[in-house]
């Protein structure tokens, strides 16, 4: 038999198409506002292209009903059966992306909206909606009035020119009561002001007693002022009025390739680089969003722009941008901007130089790392925490020819005080992106020698004891190593600054590492246990550094008593691993509380005082 085929129309449900608006596309009711400035600013567009000069302005009327009137191309009765029902269809674009027989393709990158959905965002909040329209390119036809309804009926009819005396096109809208908030005249006017303060078209807002509110200006990047100091001041009076901060210094942005236009605002207060800043893009003058971290590089956390453009696609929502090809190369562009920006100050203004890094030195750090040129120019200025103090990699290098860093903050923790009475010099390494700085140092200040920090470096700096007394503290010597030996640690016996030091634990990363892995084995069996035990190590142990000079270890040194011996040394042991202040494991929390409990224990039972402490008195 022979087969038989025919065509069908997708049909649409408008109440769902609406909800899936609401709730999914649009992140509020508000953009309703967005959409109808957006149709009436594309409209306008038309109508300059085919007839420049002629008015160009957007009423908006507030009231029982909102109402949005422009002076733009307007529609013909067969463009509203094309146009406004036909979901998808853009009145700016033919199916095949160009025009749809207007012949104003050249004006097409001037048009905002490219979707054909805008209108719908009205049913958000209101049941109807009614379009008055009388069109300019042809003036025989007659005026049109098209009412849609949320359940997707529409009416079309003509009406005699008297009722639009002139080309242009009236939406009006009856609120629904549960989404009346945003079409009260207050919020008209604020949404007005949000979404089309840079639009280049004037925007009068109408409140229902017929006083007026101007919502647009022209941004001060577009403005011609009487001085640069003058430009600089209205572009910093800008940022405070949009974001609420008086910004450190103002960074004028400039792309005519993308048609990009705006300005960067340096923060004036320190920000996590995991929070990024959020970025207010205007799209041909109409707000896309003030939420586009995408718009800058990463390492840019410390600024936030407002930008308009013409070149940077949006999504469907219109609510955040498109990432493409072009996005991508305004970031790049926008970044170097700013990069450009922040390598200058050092001849133009070193004091705001400092400021600044004094600020978002770690922004300065993350950046300096991947670019020579940059790290040339600030690295002498960066704050980093030394022996010293926190003091520049400037100042510290022509203290110490040679220079120390440590892999962790715990390591410089444990050797900071000592080493510093030893005057080596030690950068603490362990915060981000230091220890890679550090070592960089020698290729902008050549002489300077950067090398890790080892525990051997800082042994050797100490002084070792005379012969007698390390034989007079040879019997406690072998009982602390004994003790403090299954913590795979060694003890030994030197002089070192400041004496009131008792203890120094050296420890290095491949220790702990070690530590680990037979911790691990330890708790294993089997093949794991077999498995991590053949990965065992001859590493340095840690060390445990008593100080001679110390009045406590003096004393310690003299316990000939087994038991009491091994209870001072689990105590100093665990005195130097708080000094370490790294976080402790449960085994060294629990020598801890039994090496305190041991000493008191045998204080009150013996009446023995506990080693460095004052002898008691009797009663």
């Amino acid at each position: 038999m022979p087969t038989s085929e025919s065509a069908h129309t997708f049909q649409v449900d408008l109440r769902g198409l609406v909800d899936l608006l609401s709730h999914h596309l649009y992140s509020s009711p508000r953009v309703y506002l967005r959409e109808l400035l957006q149709n009436a600013v594309d409209a306008i567009t038309a109508r300059q292209a085919a007839a420049p000069g002629s008015p160009a302005t957007i009423t908006v009327r507030t009231g029982e009903t909102l109402t949005v009137t422009d002076t733009g191309i307007g529609l013909t009765e067969a463009d509203v059966h094309r146009f406004l029902a036909t979901i998808g269809r853009s009145s700016k674009r033919s199916a095949d992306g160009s025009l749809d027989g207007s012949g104003l393709d050249a004006a097409r990158g001037d048009f905002i909206g490219q979707f054909g959905i805008g209108l719908l965002a009205c049913f958000v909040v209101a049941d109807e909606i009614t379009v008055l329209s009388r069109s300019a390119a042809d003036p025989a036809a007659p005026a049109v009035e098209w009412r849609g309804h949320s359940d997707g009926r529409y009416t079309i009819r003509t009406l005699p020119a008297s009722a639009v005396p002139e080309p242009g096109t009236t939406v009006r809208l009856t609120p629904r009561a549960d989404n009346a908030e945003w079409t009260t005249p207050q919020q008209v006017v604020s949404l007005a002001r949000h979404y089309g303060g840079l639009l280049r078209y004037e925007v009068t807002v109408v409140g229902p007693h017929g006083e007026t509110h101007q919502v647009n200006e022209t941004p001060p990047w577009e403005q011609t002022h009487r001085s640069p100091l003058a430009r600089r001041e209205a572009m910093a009076a800008y940022g405070r009025h949009l974001f609420d901060f008086t910004p450190l210094d103002s960074i004028e942005l400039d792309l005519p390739a993308a048609g990009l236009r705006g300005v960067a605002y340096v923060l004036p207060t320190a920000m996590s680089p995991a929070q990024r800043a959020g970025h207010r893009v205007h799209l041909k003058g109409m707000l896309l969003t003030d939420q586009a971290p995408e718009l800058l590089p990463e390492w840019a956390f410390f600024v936030r722009c407002v930008v308009d453009t013409t070149s940077l696609r949006p999504t469907a929502s219109r609510e955040a941008l498109y990432e493409d090809g072009t996005l991508s190369a305004v970031r790049d562009a926008l970044g170097e901007r700013i990069r450009d920006w922040l390598t200058g100050l050092a001849a133009s203004d070193p004091s705001l130089l400092h400021r600044f890094i004094d600020t978002h030195h770690l922004a300065v750090k993350a950046l300096a790392r991947y670019d020579d040129e940059l790290l040339r120019i600030v690295l002498p200025w960066l704050p980093f925490e030394t022996t010293d103090g926190n003091v520049t990699l400037e100042e510290f290098a022509r203290a110490h020819p040679t220079v120390l860093v440590t892999r962790s903050v715990e390591e410089f923790r444990q050797v900071a005080p000592i080493a510093s009475a030893a005057g080596l010099g030690v950068v603490n390494g362990g915060y981000t992106y230091d220890r890679d700085l550090v070592h960089r140092l020698p290729e902008i200040r050549p002489g300077t020698a950067v090398t890790d920090l080892d525990p051997a470096t800082v042994t050797a700096h100490l002084d070792a004891v005379d012969p007698s007394a390390e034989l007079r503290a040879a019997a406690f010597l072998a009982v602390a190593r004994e003790t403090i030996s299954v913590h795979d640690c060694d003890v030994v016996l030197r002089d070192f600054q400041p004496v009131t030091a008792p203890a120094l634990l050296l420890d290095n990363r491949e220790a702990r590492h070690e530590r680990t892995r037979s911790s691990l084995a330890a708790d294993s069996d089997g093949l794991w246990a077999d498995i991590l035990g053949s990965l065992r190590e001859e590493t340095p142990r840690a060390q445990l550094v008593l100080n001679h000079l110390n009045p406590l270890v003096r004393q310690a040194i003299t316990i000939a008593e087994r038991g009491l011996a091994v209870t001072t040394a689990e105590a100093l042991y665990g005195q130097a691993l708080l000094l370490s202040r790294r976080p402790l494991r449960a085994s060294e929390s629990a020598l801890l509380n039994r090496a305190f409990i041991g000493l008191l224990t045998h204080a009150m039972h013996t009446g023995t005082a506990v080693p460095g402490s004052e002898p008691r008195k009797e009663l």
